[in-house]
Order: structure tokens, then C-alpha cells, then sequence
């Protein structure tokens, strides 16, 4: 299959990544966090019978987690939702360990600081902005989303989520403290091991369904993982590479370019991630924010500023989230009216996420008018109360919580 002129370079993606952030990249104090009052709610998930995982993460076990068994997955407990200082909503989960709800919410709090600190960031912006024409198509063809700063602010949200799905695992390496939990994962290079050792879909849709395919442990007073988790993660992911080099195998067969197999597999069909099915045979996959550059003559490493500065931004949500369990009598009913309606997918991160909810619309025949991934919400018209109980249904199989009012 010809690459008809697309730019997929990995290395040089990285390092455009790196030049963008530059030497003083979110530098300097760690972002604060205002103090805040959180309500939430504690939803308890229902394993199915006889088993530890509930109906969606044995469904998405088996179709998209070989060789991963049963017995090698950590499920959460309960789920947890709520509002953040930004009104918009949440959700994550807790549980089995001692962390708590604190552990999410805290999180998302320290993600929209740190967010906002890229955001202010003006030297990135201007950077960004010089970007020349080959720059800007290496990473439109390299990378799902494009602009620097969506990609280091999609990093930020990625390290939040790494952060709450590690700490399902925290009472296996004895931390009862999130604060502690959080030190311990940036101090041991945690967050570069899951950007070396998972892929991406796997890492966030086992994020948003609570489970996570791992197992820690302390060596040499660092946290780890275990030897079978590494190896298990290893083997996954290059089962996920060999499947999206099928897909274009398979593409070329029927006789579409490159360009017309991404826009078929991996746009229209959600089939493929287009990092994988262009990686050259044999590469292995590192994170773009992960590899370190030489800029100016320093180390540049646009991941590891991340993880150092939400970490920092995490220890002041701590303390400055207040947080109050709502009674269940509390919770008001919404009633389903046909028309257009808004409601929250907190689970949203990426361009990514657009695409699979806007199929689970197209695959309904529904209306939807706008997916709002800044605010985490989508509005959509539906004819009636079986469409939106169906597609919300979908939603939730897709491992999206679905948030109304």
C-alpha cells in the first residue's frame, strides 16, 4: 500500500512535541487548586454471577483484551459521579484498597489546572502557532489529536485517569493515602511505564469501565509492576499492532489507498487506531510525550513535566476538596421528553471518543447535533424514549457513563 504523501513519522512528531513545549514547559510552582465543595454520588457495581467483573467488562474482556483472563483483571467496586468546580460531569470508580472517592475527584480537579496552565502557557501558543506546513502535517497524519496544546492537555487527562486506575491497585502495595499514592506513582516513573507498556484504547476504555490489568508491587522502595502484568500488557499490545496491520492488509485487498483505509477503519468504523495500522512492521510504539529531546541543550520530556506538575496540582486538590456523599432520596428523577436533549458523557477525553459516540448514534439513525468534549456533553434529538433508551444503552456498553440533567 502507497503512503500517498502522508507524513506518519513518530519521531518527528515527538520531537515537534518537544520543541513545542519547550525548556520551561509548566515549570515553576505546581498549579494550585481552589478550594471547592463536591457532592457525589456511590453507585455499587454488580458483578455477574459467580464471577468479579460485571457484564460490559467481561464483554469487553473477551472481545478486545486477549490473552488477558478473568483472574488477571482488578475490578473497581463502586462507581462514583459527580460536578466539578467547572459544573461539568464526572465520573470514575473506587475500590477494592482504601483510597476512596477523594482519589477521582481530586484527580479531575488537579487535570483542569494543569489544563489550564498549558492553556496559559503563551510561549507554547506561539510556538504552535510558528508551526510550518510540514511540522502541522506530520502531526495531522501522525497523531489523533493535532493541535500541541489539545495534545499535552489530552496528556493531562491521561495521566489523571492512570492515576485513579492505579490506585484501584494501592492496597496491594500498602498506601492508604492518596497523596502518598500520588508521590509514589510520579517518584517511580509509573506514568512512564504505562505510556511505554499499554496502547492507548485499552488504557482508556478499561479506565472508563473501572477494571485495570495489572498488578503492583515495591522493589527497592519504587512501585512496579509485576513481571506477568508486563508481560501480559507486552503481548496485548502487540496482538492490538499485528490486528491493525490486518485490517490494512485487508484494505489494500479491496483496493483503497491509505488515505480511504484510515477514513474506512479508523474514522467510519472505529476498527483501527491509526497509530497502529501506519507503525512500520517491527517498531515498537513509545509515547509522542514520553521521548525526551535535546532542546536548548536541556532534556525535554513533554510527558514527565506533566506527570511532575499533576501530581503537584493533585497534593493541593487534596486539600482543598471538600467533599459530601448526596442522600439518595436527593437524587431527582429526569423524565424523558421527545425532542432535543443535553447530557453528560464524563468519560470524554479525545477525538477519539467523538468518533465511537457519534457511530453509536449513526448505528440508531439518531440526531446528533453537537459532542461538546470540553464540557463533556453532547446534545442529540431523539423521536422518542425507546431511541434514547437504546442508544444510551449502547453508551454505556461502549464503556461511556451517561450523566442527565
Amino acid at each position: 500500500m502507497q503512503n500517498e504523501g502522508i507524513r506518519y513519522d513518530r519521531a518527528a512528531a515527538a520531537r515537534i512535541l518537544a520543541e513545542v513545549a519547550g525548556t520551561g514547559f509548566l515549570a515553576g510552582p505546581a498549579p494550585a487548586v481552589a478550594e471547592v465543595s463536591v457532592d457525589y454520588r456511590v453507585e455499587e457495581l454488580s458483578p455477574e454471577p459467580g464471577g468479579s467483573l460485571t457484564t460490559g467488562q467481561r464483554r469487553y474482556l473477551e472481545s478486545f483484551m486477549r490473552p488477558c483472563g478473568p483472574d488477571q483483571v482488578v475490578s473497581a467496586t463502586h462507581r462514583v459521579t459527580w460536578r466539578d468546580s467547572r459544573g461539568i460531569a464526572n465520573s470514575g470508580h473506587i475500590g477494592p484498597g482504601p483510597l476512596g472517592p477523594v482519589l477521582p475527584i481530586a484527580a479531575r480537579e488537579a487535570v483542569i489546572a494543569v489544563g489550564d496552565a498549558i492553556a496559559g502557557a503563551d510561549p507554547v501558543t506561539a510556538r504552535s502557532d510558528a508551526l510550518d506546513d510540514d511540522a502541522l502535517d506530520v502531526l495531522a497524519d501522525t497523531t489523533t489529536d493535532q493541535e500541541p496544546a489539545e495534545i499535552f492537555r489530552v496528556g493531562a487527562e491521561a495521566a489523571g485517569r492512570a492515576l485513579v486506575q492505579h490506585g484501584m491497585l494501592a492496597g496491594q502495595v500498602g498506601i492508604e493515602d492518596p497523596v502518598e499514592f500520588a508521590e509514589a506513582m510520579w517518584a517511580s516513573g509509573l506514568y512512564g511505564t504505562v505510556a511505554s507498556t499499554w496502547f492507548w484504547e485499552l488504557q482508556a476504555s478499561t479506565y472508563r469501565r473501572g477494571m485495570i490489568p495489572a498488578r503492583l508491587e515495591v522493589s527497592g522502595g519504587r512501585l512496579r509492576y509485576t513481571a506477568d502484568t508486563v508481560a501480559l500488557l507486552a503481548e496485548m499490545k502487540r496482538r492490538t499492532i499485528i490486528d491493525a496491520h490486518e485490517v490494512m492488509d485487508r484494505a489494500r485487498e479491496e483496493g483503497l489507498g491509505v488515505r480511504a483505509a484510515i477514513q474506512r477503519y479508523h474514522v467510519e468504523l472505529d476498527q483501527i487506531s491509526r497509530q497502529y495500522a501506519l507503525l512500520p512492521m517491527g517498531e515498537r510504539p513509545v509515547c509522542l510525550g514520553q521521548r525526551a529531546h535535546q532542546v536548548d541543550g536541556q532534556r525535554v520530556s513533554p510527558l514527565a513535566a506533566v506527570a511532575e506538575a499533576l501530581t503537584g496540582a493533585f497534593r493541593s486538590a487534596v486539600a482543598s476538596v471538600r467533599i459530601a456523599e448526596i442522600p439518595e432520596s436527593a437524587i431527582r428523577d429526569v423524565r424523558f421528553a421527545a425532542g432535543e436533549q443535553e447530557f453528560g458523557v464524563p468519560d470524554m477525553t479525545c477525538r477519539h471518543c467523538r468518533v465511537t459516540i457519534t457511530a453509536v448514534f449513526d448505528a440508531q439513525a439518531a440526531e446528533l447535533i453537537e459532542v461538546d468534549l470540553h464540557g463533556k456533553r453532547v446534545r442529540a434529538r431523539f423521536t422518542d424514549a425507546g431511541q434514547r433508551d437504546r442508544i444510551f444503552a449502547d453508551l454505556r456498553d461502549s464503556g461511556y457513563t451517561v450523566a442527565e440533567g
